[in-house]
């Protein structure tokens, strides 16, 4: 596993890339072949803010927490990956047995856009996709703590979107060609 450590309006000391790096490592003993996992410490109006990406066997977890103390905040931010992976376990481990295969680390390019009228884009973001079924999209979307999920669908090749309806149900957005 390869750990990077980065800060934001915060200057990363030995100790506290040290200590980071000792606390993340701990979830290695849940899978074999981490790819490389993203660590970014920031300050924000007082809050010492962690945020933790990493892959692991096609899919990405995330975790995000802010305290008063940077150390606690890394903490709470292994303890909730913690949480996600005893909670999607059987899942993860089944997904290893039936040969679910690795991706590439999923990065994030930005890109300028124009801007147009008075709508302006301000992000653009692409990823890799492979085809997943449905339930995995779910999980995925609930790893990532998002309320949305673009996915390619395993079973009909499309592109499709799985979003968390108000009501705490899931709906399913499928094109259809004209």
């Amino acid at each position: 596993m390869q750990i990077s450590v980065r800060g934001k309006n915060i200057k990363v000391t030995d100790a506290l890339r040290h200590y980071a790096e000792k606390r993340i490592t701990k979830l290695n003993r849940f899978f074999n072949n981490l790819g490389e996992v993203q660590v970014l410490l920031s300050v924000e109006k007082g809050n010492h803010r962690v945020e933790v990406t990493m892959p692991v066997n096609g899919m990405i977890l995330r975790g995000e927490e802010a305290t008063h103390d940077m150390y606690a905040a890394v903490d709470m931010v292994v303890e909730k990956l913690e949480k996600q992976i005893e909670k999607y376990k059987s899942r993860f481990s089944r997904r290893v047995r039936t040969g679910g295969r690795e991706l590439p680390a999923q990065g994030t390019e930005e890109e300028p856009v124009e801007e147009y009228e008075e709508h302006k884009v301000v992000r653009v973001k692409r990823f890799a996709m492979k085809p997943i079924n449905i339930e995995e999209a779910i999980m995925q979307m609930n790893l990532l703590g998002h309320s949305f999920f673009v996915f390619t669908n395993a079973e009909t090749d499309a592109v499709s979107v799985i979003y968390r309806r108000k009501d705490g149900n899931y709906g399913l957005i499928e094109p259809e060609l004209a």
